[in-house]
């Protein structure tokens, strides 16, 4: 049985609203959304999500010295049972989450930054 299930990839940049059209172009959807905050809804019902990064730096590739700037959320039913089972599987806590969020950032044993989210 699965721990989660995969909710959006959200992708770091300096406009999210710019990348989401680009993407748009590319994918088709709909971007929705201004701000901080953009999501592209694909059709057959796929998302990307775009999250303003103050500071980005694009990624270099190949570039094993440079952050390669994405994140996933991972939807789950329970925060702190799933807390719990990432936590044993080797994931390290990132932030000291405010428990009264819907979300809370990790660590994947290579270091790559992942969400548990509430459904």
């Amino acid at each position: 049985m699965a721990l989660a299930k995969l909710g959006v990839v959200v992708l770091d940049c300096p406009d999210p609203r710019a990348l989401a059209g680009f993407y748009a172009g590319v994918l088709g959807g709909t971007v929705e959304g201004a701000g901080e905050w953009v999501d592209l809804k694909l059709p057959g019902g796929q998302a990307l999500a775009f999250q303003q990064a103050p500071g980005f730096v694009p990624p270099k590739w190949p570039a094993p010295d440079a952050s390669q700037q994405f994140h996933l959320d991972l939807v789950v039913e329970d925060l702190d049972a799933a807390e719990k089972a990432v936590l044993e599987l080797g994931a390290k806590p990132l932030d000291a989450a405010d428990r009264s969020r819907t979300w809370r950032v990790y660590a994947d044993p290579a270091g790559h930054p992942f969400c548990l989210c509430a459904s």
